[in-house]
Formats: structure tokens, C-alpha cells, sequence
């Protein structure tokens, strides 16, 4: 075993520098009052980076996530982080939960208390869950990658985590953006120890999988996917060429990685236009200062470049990875309407057992983040579920 606990402890040199770095800060002039066109609006930022020097408290964020039961790992040389909560219910079922970019194990903070202790806060006691939730390798307090390509590696460290680590047998997953991609690999690889998956989209390197015979449904989802990619993409095109470039920046100043972060908090969320309806200044900068503190914003880009540099050798190894895999594990999916751009069951069934597709009210691509509840009630239902039961 190479588990152990862990507290996050920010040397206070770190903020000191912080603190310095935001009072010296270079405000861009906008050319428009409260116009969000061209990316963060500078009026809005520098109001953030006011609080962020004067009104955050950082120690105080810092305990609150201290409060939660964190761990690290050391496997195959790279250095894991996770949180590690078990459940109080009739039945607990290992549930592994999987974050995506721009954010990190912040993304659950919400949901734990719902999974792990259902009966506390009204959703009953007879489904609860043991939450496991890392920091992918190269965010929060996970080690960098210690190489390229690692990204097509991470399914298996996951497997690796549950089962070696922390002895499951079989346990569920859940995942959003680049997580629904690690937790299809998972499921791929490692089918007979995944109970089941649930996830809020189906992974986007998928685009690259254009059918011959598309539905009227799916035609309508990729051609969005195309308007997406020309209207909002430019950030992954970047992030996946030349992501050093961007990186050196933003590692430089707070002011450059809040305004890249919190444009994407307002773009991807379900909060028409107003980025604190759904995250308050507070959330925000505490997801920010994960990426400050660890300076990983530059590894976070990793898996952009991973999947545009594989080359054909990769892309065969991953093939028949799919090939010698088995396709059907059971699959939830729960769609919030805000995410970037919601897929149809048709596109899903092309590579997934789907077995639940659930379309939510309200909510975006932070699901956990923003909509806590209905995620929960969703996971509870989904593996609580007679057709689930027996596998758990």
C-alpha cells in the first residue's frame, strides 16, 4: 500500500507573492462597458482581483478542503491525489468521480456530503456511496505527468486506485469532459470490475468517428459541435499547439489565469450571462488558487496535446484496445441543457450500452458544481437501480 494522508499547507510565501503580484497587476481597457464579446470583461476582472487581494481568504478555503479526507498515492511513479470519503447507508457502493478542465476535485466538493451521507440531507439511507475523487495527473495536487502521452494511461492508474489501493473489486464511475473519456478507458480496459458508467456527455475525441450514415438528430449535433468549435474552440486549438506559450503567461500573473478560467465559468454554466449566479466570487478564486498554488495550469493542458500529437502507432494501439474491450458495460447518461453541446441518444448509442438518458432541467457543464442534487438523484437512481443492484 502507498496510500497516505494528506494536507494541502500553502507556504505562506506563495501568497505573500500572490498578494504583491495582484496589486501590481495591468488592467486592460475595454472598449465596451460590461461587454463579454471579446473574453473576460476587464471591468469584471479587476472587480475580482480586488477580492481576490482584499476580501479571499484563502487559509479559510484551505481548511474548509482540509475537512475533507485527502490522500495521496504513489503509482507507477506519478504521484495521485484523492479524496477518499466513505458512505452511510443500508448499501455503499464505491463510486469513482472523474473532473474535466478547467477545474479539478473542487467540482465535487458539493456532491460528496449527498453521496456519502444521503439519509442527512434527505435523499435516504438505503443507496449511499464510498466517494473516491482524485485530482487527474497535472491539476490540483496530483504530481505533474511524468511523461507525454500519459493522458491514454490514466484509465488504467484509476483501475489501479480502486483496486489495488483501496480494494474494490467492482465499483462505478462517473465523469464529465476530459473524465468521461478516462472513465470510457476504464471501462474499456478494465470491464469486469466497473459496475457501471455514468456520465454527462460522450467524450469528444469521438467527433473524430464521423458516421457514414448519420441521424437527422445526429447530423443536427455535429453540425453544433462544428459552430461550436468556430465560435468558442480557438482556447482548445491553443491548449493542444502551443500550450506552453499561453501557459508562461497565465503561470505569471493571477490576473491572465483568472480571466481564463472564470470566461470559461461563465461560457460553459447555466447562468445566463451572470457567472456568480452560479458560483460565487469565493468558488471561483478558491478554483483558481488550486491552479495558482500548484502552477498547474501548464500540465492541466496535457491532455489537449496528448490527443493531438498520438500519432498513427498511438491511435492503432488505441483501436484495438476498443476492438479486444468490451462494449457492454451498462451506461447512464443525465444531459444538462446548458453544457456545451448536449449529444443525442443516437450518437451515444454508437459507442456506449446505454441503458438511462436522463435530460435535466437546468444546469451546464459544471453539473456537480452547479446542479449537486440532481446529480446526486440521478447517480442514486442509476445505480440503486434493480437493474444495477446485482452487480453491485
Amino acid at each position: 500500500m502507498t496510500v497516505r494522508p494528506f494536507t494541502i499547507s500553502t507556504p505562506q510565501a506563495v501568497l505573500d507573492d500572490l498578494d504583491e503580484r495582484l496589486a501590481r497587476t495591468r488592467f486592460t481597457t475595454p472598449t465596451r462597458a460590461g461587454s463579454w464579446d471579446e473574453g473576460t470583461n476587464p471591468a469584471y476582472l479587476k472587480t475580482l482581483c480586488a477580492y481576490w487581494r482584499d476580501g479571499f481568504d484563502w487559509r479559510r478555503q484551505e481548511a474548509w478542503l482540509n475537512g475533507f479526507p485527502q490522500f495521496r498515492a504513489e503509482l507507477d511513479g506519478e504521484g495521485l491525489h484523492f479524496i477518499h470519503m466513505r458512505g452511510r447507508g443500508e448499501r455503499s457502493i464505491p463510486l469513482l468521480l472523474l473532473h474535466g478542465w478547467p477545474d479539478s476535485f473542487q467540482r465535487f466538493l458539493k456532491i460528496i456530503p449527498l453521496l456519502t451521507d444521503p439519509g442527512a440531507h434527505g435523499l435516504g439511507r438505503e443507496v449511499a456511496f464510498d466517494v473516491v475523487v482524485p485530482s487527474l495527473p497535472g491539476f490540483g495536487f496530483s504530481d505533474r505527468p511524468s511523461k507525454l502521452g500519459l493522458t491514454f494511461e490514466i484509465g488504467d492508474l484509476m483501475h489501479r486506485l480502486m483496486t489495488e489501493e483501496l480494494g474494490y473489486e467492482r465499483f462505478a464511475v462517473h465523469g464529465g469532459d476530459f473524465g468521461s473519456m478516462v472513465a470510457e478507458h476504464i471501462a474499456r480496459s478494465h470491464a469486469g470490475s466497473v459496475i457501471g458508467l455514468h456520465l454527462t456527455d460522450v467524450p469528444f475525441f469521438h467527433m473524430f468517428q464521423k458516421p457514414k450514415d448519420p441521424s437527422h438528430a445526429e447530423e443536427g449535433y455535429l453540425k453544433a459541435m462544428e459552430a461550436f468549435s468556430q465560435k468558442e474552440g480557438a482556447y482548445a486549438l491553443l491548449q493542444s499547439t502551443k500550450p506552453q506559450s499561453l501557459a508562461s503567461g497565465l503561470n505569471d500573473s493571477p490576473a491572465g489565469l483568472a480571466a481564463w478560467i472564470v470566461e470559461k465559468l461563465r461560457s460553459w454554466s447555466d447562468c445566463d450571462g451572470e457567472v456568480e449566479r452560479r458560483f460565487s466570487k469565493d468558488e471561483i478564486l478558491t478554483g483558481v488558487t488550486i491552479y495558482w498554488v500548484t502552477q498547474t495550469i501548464d500540465s492541466s493542458f496535457q491532455p489537449y496535446f496528448d490527443l493531438a500529437h498520438a500519432g498513427p502507432v498511438r491511435w492503432i494501439s488505441e483501436g484495438a484496445k476498443t476492438w479486444l474491450g468490451r462494449h457492454d458495460t451498462p451506461t447512464a447518461f443525465a444531459l444538462f441543457p446548458k453544457d456545451l453541446v448536449p449529444a443525442p441518444r443516437d450518437w451515444a448509442e454508437r459507442f456506449f450500452n446505454v441503458q438511462r438518458w436522463t435530460p435535466m432541467p437546468r444546469g451546464g457543464h459544471f453539473a456537480a458544481f452547479e446542479e449537486p442534487r440532481l446529480l446526486a438523484q440521478d447517480l442514486r437512481a442509476t445505480f440503486g437501480a434493480e437493474a444495477m443492484a446485482h452487480a453491485a
